[in-house]
């Protein structure tokens, strides 16, 4: 049966491709070369397979020529939108920053309003005692007056009682002109007491209408008072805001960090002066009011520092392109974000901390890690140089290396990691955190 299949086969292929004989002719004889019909299907079936695989290659060179063109197209377009977003970033960074400083200045500035504020306070209230006291003096005096003048009055009626019974006098051996001299100085003294009493009287009306205009300025003086700290303790929650956003938006605990910066800066020291008298809890509502304020701008300065030591930067200033993020990939876990750019672009730490390691490790070719405070590691792999050493203290901007293609990688680029307490996060979560707020 084989054989027969076989006969039919090239059976077809003669009457398709005869045989053929192809005549070589030299000066001395005459060859010929015999083309079996097998033979000539050999050479068609490869002439035809070589054909194919010409226009099949043909045909990826050009795709790929126009796809490169069109990825560099989007490449420029990418880079275009990203240099963009940097002004944009560095143009509202720059504003933050002023309105930071501004926001100190007016609150230095309100600082100082709500000192003088407090020291024309406590001169008021000194005052308003002094008039009070003033005013005590003036109304015992006016009371001593009355009494003296009631006795006095007594007295004159006492003398006229006694001048009207002329014999009695002359008995007590008294004079019409002792009497008389006696009622003149009797009424002399009672002028001048009602003088001093009505002087009295008008001191303590001007005493009661400048205390009545010093509690007017009082009532104004909180009223400003409670504009002012009303203003600051806005400014400071709406400067909160982002800043707990940010740490939230990258899984850190706000509270936790700000207890390790102050654990971190808690230097304390110098001579201690006299033991200062202890108030009542609430004597002072402003006094409190400023320290919820102070307490705030801390915090502020706190968070200040926090974020110079976690990594909320990009590792890489010039031109790049994403190309792998982080998450699955083929099947296993990508944990970190690949950044294709130049051979030998700058790489730099994202924030401060301390190299750890920096050199081969395998699969990451050559690798930097830096050990950030709150438990944050960053990675940066496939380095073409390395340019720190272990244990070197680097901060956020230094240049830790260059761009490269070592160990397990297929092209240039970096690889870049963040760690959080050993478990790696997605670095971009750090990145678009960071750029809600710089």
């Amino acid at each position: 049966m084989p054989a027969r299949v076989i006969g039919r086969f090239h059976a077809a292929l003669e009457r398709r491709l005869p045989e053929q004989r192809l005549f070589l002719r030299s000066d001395t004889d005459t060859r010929f070369v015999r083309l079996r019909p097998t033979t000539q299907a050999v050479a068609l079936a490869g002439s035809a397979v070589v054909l194919a695989w010409t226009i099949v290659a043909t045909a990826i060179l050009m795709m790929d020529s126009i796809g490169s063109g069109s990825a560099r197209e989007q490449a420029r377009r990418e880079q275009a939108n990203y240099e963009a977003r940097l002004d944009a970033l560095s143009v509202e960074r720059d504003k933050r920053a002023e309105e930071a400083l501004a926001a100190q200045e007016r609150f230095a500035l309100a600082l100082g309003q709500v000192s003088a504020m407090q020291s024309a306070l406590l001169a008021s209230e000194e005052r308003r005692k002094e008039l009070e006291t003033g005013i005590g003096v003036i109304q015992a005096t006016l009371r001593r007056t009355m009494t003296e003048r009631d006795q006095s009055n007594k007295r004159v009626a006492e003398l006229a009682a006694a001048a009207s019974e002329g014999p009695q006098l002359g008995a007590n051996g008294a004079t019409s002109e002792d009497v008389a001299e006696t009622l003149g100085f009797v009424t002399a003294a009672l002028g001048r007491t009602a003088s001093e009493r009505d002087a009295m009287a008008e001191v303590a009306d001007n005493a009661k209408a400048e205390a009545s205009e010093i509690a007017y300025e009082m009532k104004l003086l909180e009223e400003r008072h409670d504009e002012i700290f009303t203003s600051l303790e806005e400014a400071v929650t709406i400067s909160m805001a982002p800043l707990d956003k940010m740490f939230a938006s990258a899984g850190l605990d706000p509270d936790d960090l700000i207890d390790q910066v102050r654990r971190g800066y808690s230097g304390q020291g110098g001579p201690l002066g006299p033991l200062a008298p202890m108030l009542p809890e609430g004597y002072d509502p402003d006094a409190d009011r400023a320290g919820r304020i102070l307490d705030g701008l801390d915090r502020m300065n706190l968070y200040r520092m926090a974020v110079e030591k976690a990594p909320f930067a990009m590792p890489l200033k010039t031109s790049f392109r994403y190309t792998s993020g982080f998450g699955r990939r083929w099947g296993r876990m990508h944990e970190g974000t690949d950044l294709a750019g130049a051979p030998g672009s700058p790489i730099y730490a994202t924030g401060d901390g301390t190299v750890v390691h920096a050199g081969w490790q395998s699969g990451y070719g050559n690798l930097v890690r830096i050990r950030h405070d709150f438990g944050i590691e960053t990675r940066y792999a496939h380095m073409a140089k390395v340019r720190v050493e272990v244990g070197q203290k680097v901060s956020r901007g230094d240049r830790i290396g260059d761009m490269g293609n070592t160990g397990r990688s297929t092209g240039t680029h970096l690889h870049y990691e963040v760690r959080v307490n050993d478990s790696a996060v997605n670095p971009m979560t750090f990145i678009k955190a960071a750029n809600n707020v710089f």
